[in-house]
């Protein structure tokens, strides 16, 4: 697969040597010529110097011939215009932008292109080191309608299937972790103390998960 990507930054590089280790085909675009230097000395890709919304300069990088396409400039502005360049001028459908700005980044995951928001994403990894009570959201789609978290069961669970907690159209249990190992469960998976839940939950019913996890099976979220 060849993958074109807009930004040598570390980001950038780090991508670009990761997927040149994996196997893939890797052109790297950016304006500053000392960027380069960020990639590894036997880099087996190519670089092109210039703007990554140029459409030469994009030519130049093989995006015609591209699967998909990594925007990780500095900019949200560049990063989007490249975005929409890649998917609306050279129909690229793998477009990925990475976006500072959250509120941006939901708006423009609504209208097709794919975005990292790294500000959003990295808030949340410190404050759950910095606050690890604070209940974790994994997940949560740019409509802020669902969201999957993480949550551990108490003992007052044992024993009771894990389909307890689920609500038609609110609560569904992802994927279920115990003892380190991971698994989608079954219908007839039951709950050990100290598992860890992986729920897709409609934003609305997440304060009555919470508080059926902490009170018990007596209470469900509704």
């Amino acid at each position: 697969m060849h993958v074109v990507i807009v930004g040598c930054g570390r980001v950038g590089s780090a991508l670009a040597r990761s997927l040149t280790e994996g196997g893939h085909t890797v052109a790297v675009i950016d304006k500053r010529p000392e960027a380069f230097a960020r990639l590894p000395t036997d880099f087996s890709g190519q670089i092109v110097n210039g703007i990554g919304f140029d459409r030469d300069r994009l030519t130049e990088a093989g995006i015609e011939q591209a699967a998909s396409l990594a925007a990780v400039t500095n900019g949200d502005n560049s990063n989007i215009l490249i975005a929409r360049v890649a998917r609306e001028t050279f129909g690229i459908e793998n477009v990925v932008a990475r976006i500072y700005d959250p509120r941006r980044a939901a708006i423009y995951q609504r209208l097709g292109i794919a975005t990292v928001a790294t500000v959003a994403w990295t808030t949340e990894r410190v404050m759950r080191r910095l606050v690890p009570s604070e209940a974790a959201i994994e997940w949560i789609d740019p409509s802020a309608r669902v969201s999957l978290v993480e949550r551990t069961i108490a003992g007052s669970w044992s024993g009771l299937p894990l389909s307890e907690l689920e609500q038609p159209g609110r609560v569904r249990v992802a994927a279920l972790g115990r003892l380190g190992v991971a698994q989608v469960p079954n219908a007839d998976l039951v709950a050990q103390d100290g598992d860890v839940v992986y729920l897709a939950v409609a934003s609305d019913a997440l304060a009555d998960v919470d508080a059926a996890l902490v009170a018990g099976p007596g209470k469900r979220a509704h």
